[in-house]
């Protein structure tokens, strides 16, 4: 038989009336055996049919699915714009970005060409923009530049007359691999290792873990891990040969050994970045302030590179001034290779926290602009996306990528309708690295810094959104600035471990520090208020309302209870100890009276007894029954099942009634298999109600039936 909750309900409009309860029937549920759940679902995995089979391959490859239904009039020439100004922009950047990764050029532009064509066969985003990301090249130039401490190499100088052996030949002159080749296969290993942590956290369809990444969270990493970017470009806009420092508190190391340099400056670099600055500043200004009115942004970033090479080029200021600068571009594609499988030990947990941010970053950018053009996308599918894009570039000497912003906002306001224009970005990215790379040799690497820095702009200007984020939301805010300041100053990974951290401690802390209201009633509405936040609020008499604001679980069932009796003026734990200790102080006058003898000393004794025991009265409470609002609890588990039942306990052996009302079905399931219903019939104990007014109305005729309608404790 089906359970029954006996949740009563007083007749409509019948307040003075006899209380009418009525009862509903829960639907019985059929409880399935665990192996014939464990079979069904084995049998709906693992069956092989044509259907499925086809549903899986579209489902794992989109563009099967879009690409036919592609509306080539329409969309073709938005597409087409958008790859080329893309693509335009991704030349500077990638051989800038290679820099801060620890790479040379040309594995910068390696990894936006592969990146573009496996996100356009796999995403099902159709605006973002896959490719290099200023964090995530960070994260991956600090795993390097460890990993080359450690194997010996200290300054990019030592490349030029150190080798170490990797195992890719024999002692007897087999290859040997340099600084350069050394930073390329630890990139490589590391981009390898996080796309497989991605790709198996698809196969764990834990595309979920993106949602508890907030975006005051993401946003105060990435800010912070600015600022670390920033302080790890100065040094090439000084021109200045310094190890990147390692270890926490990286960042207050470089300024100080930048301080410690400041002497050695080349003036030749130093000139060149300042009159880069000048023009790059405004210019990305300008871009942005009349965005609205431009067809497509104007590559500023390109002309500069341009002007810079040609200036270098002619000028020599490589062998006048030794001016550091990009150097040998080769043309074409280099075999692949296998990543080193003795550095995945060294590098997996780095790799782990690499592989989140890219994730996060791809998925919150990808649902960010889904839901602003009305479309679907699945993060599971842009784990795998995204995990790919890591693992198959990688045998290509690429390094870690994800989404990135500022390209996925130039790419949708140009015209973008499809990944198709990742194909024309790729296909721009092809020709350079076949035909043009070489003539960035006389590049210098100052230019390089100045576009990283020029496009950290955005994410600096966050600090402006400080004093508005404290005003909306104080919580989000402390987040932003612990996130931030923990990437910045004392280690980026642990940044993003210390933001999860604190987002957990204070969604736990809303739940400990819950209001707890007393209600009142608005007029003759079934609206219960706080009686403290608005006026015109009607107290029930004989009635106290209470609510809650949060699930009652371990963690806080304890408050919960303390909030119940500071709130009615009434603990019961406290005032049973009071009346026992009332009740024993009589006895013991009682005895001291009998003992005294005669009527005069009797008398006397009663006029003390009453005297006396004035003091140990109880408060007096102006209600016999409590009604706990249940609407803001959304779950309960075992604890707080207890501490209902202790409440009413309690209550009740101090001659108030409990009741519950508004509970959701997650409740009521929690209340029935804690035992806070007795086994026969509803009896005294637990009852339940649909609304306040029913509960109140119960309690109102329950005490007139008593004819006790003003019973106090």
């Amino acid at each position: 038989m089906a359970q029954e909750y006996c949740c009563a309900s007083a007749v409509e409009g019948a307040e003075s009336g006899p209380h009418v309860p009525f009862v509903l029937e829960r639907r019985e549920k059929e409880e399935e055996n665990w192996r014939t759940a464990v079979s069904h679902q084995l049998k709906k995995q693992c069956t092989c049919s044509s259907e499925r089979a086809k549903a899986q391959v579209l489902g794992f490859v989109p563009i099967l699915k879009w690409l036919p239904r592609y509306q080539l009039k329409d969309w073709i020439l938005g597409d087409v714009m958008s790859g080329l100004i893309v693509g335009i922009l991704l030349v500077p950047q990638s051989i800038a970005y290679s820099l801060l990764a620890g790479q040379d050029p040309i594995y910068g532009l390696y990894t936006s060409f592969f990146s573009s064509i496996i996100y356009t066969l796999l995403g099902t985003s159709r605006h973002i923009s896959v490719g290099i990301f200023g964090v995530l090249c960070l994260l991956v130039g600090q795993v390097v530049d460890r990993e080359l401490a450690l194997a010996g190499y200290i300054t990019e100088s030592s490349s030029n007359n150190t080798t170490l052996g990797l195992g890719m030949g024999n002692s007897t002159g087999g290859p040997v691999c340099d600084r350069s080749c050394y930073a390329i296969m630890v990139g490589a290993t590391v981009t390898f290792t996080a796309g497989v942590y991605q790709v198996l956290m698809g196969l764990l369809q834990v595309g979920f873990v993106s949602v508890y990444l907030s975006d005051s969270l993401l946003s105060g990493f990435a800010t912070g891990a600015s600022l670390t970017i920033l302080t790890s470009q100065v040094k090439y806009l000084l021109g200045l040969e310094l190890p990147r420092a390692q270890g926490w508190g990286s960042l207050v190391k470089t300024w100080v050994s930048l301080f410690q340099n400041l002497g050695q400056t080349n003036l030749c670099d130093l000139v060149t970045s300042m009159v880069c600055l000048a023009v790059l500043v405004p210019t990305k200004e300008l871009n942005d302030r009349f965005k609205a009115k431009l067809k497509a942004p104007i590559p500023f970033e390109l002309f500069v590179v341009i002007a810079a090479t040609l200036a270098s080029h002619f000028g020599h200021f490589e062998k006048e001034y030794g001016s550091k600068v990009a150097g040998a571009i080769p043309t074409g594609f280099l075999p692949p290779q296998l990543p080193s499988w003795s550095l995945i030990p060294n590098v997996a947990v780095d790799a782990f926290s690499i592989a989140i941010v890219g994730f996060a970053i791809t998925v919150s950018l990808s649902e960010m602009f889904a839901k602003k053009h009305s479309y679907v996308v699945d993060p599971n599918q842009e784990m795998y996306a995204i995990g790919f894009c890591n693992i198959l570039p990688s045998f290509f000497r690429c390094f870690t990528t994800s989404a990135a912003l500022t390209k996925t906002l130039v790419k949708e306001s140009t015209g973008c309708q499809t990944q198709l224009s990742g194909l024309v970005t790729a296909l721009l990215l092809l020709l350079v690295l076949l035909v043009i790379s070489p003539l960035f040799y006389s590049l210098q690497r100052c230019v390089l810094a100045v576009i990283i820095l020029v496009n950290l702009r955005g994410a600096l200007l966050k600090f402006t959104d400080v004093p508005r984020m404290w005003r909306v939301n104080r919580l989000d805010a402390a987040i932003w600035l612990v996130t931030m300041a923990t990437s910045a100053l004392i280690n980026t990974e642990l940044g993003l471990l210390v933001g999860v951290m604190v987002s957990a401690f204070c969604v736990l802390g809303r739940t400990q520090r819950a209001q707890a209201l007393e209600l009142g009633r608005a007029g003759h509405r079934e609206l219960y208020e706080d009686l403290a936040s608005y006026k015109g609020l009607q107290s029930q008499p004989g009635v106290a309302i209470f609510r809650y604001e949060a699930p009652i679980y371990y963690a806080n069932q304890s408050l919960f209870k303390k909030a119940l009796y500071r709130c009615l003026g009434l603990d019961p734990v406290k005032e049973k100890a009071r009346r026992r200790k009332l009740e024993k102080h009589r006895r013991k006058q009682e005895e001291v009276a009998m003992t005294t003898g005669g009527e005069g000393g009797t008398k006397g004794k009663e006029k003390e007894l009453t005297t006396t025991t004035k003091v140990f009265l109880p408060n007096q409470v102006n209600f016999h029954s409590v009604v706990i609002d249940c609407s803001p609890v959304l779950f309960l588990d075992t604890a707080g099942v207890n501490a209902l039942k202790e409440v009413y306990k309690d209550y009740m052996e101090n001659g108030v009634q409990v009741f519950l009302a508004q509970c959701n079905t997650s409740v009521l399931e929690s209340l029935n298999r804690g035992g806070y219903y007795p086994e026969k019939g509803m009896g005294e104990k637990g009852r339940v109600f649909f609304t306040i007014s029913d509960a109140v109305l119960y309690a109102q005729s329950l005490s007139s039936q008593n004819g006790d309608c003003d019973t106090s404790c």
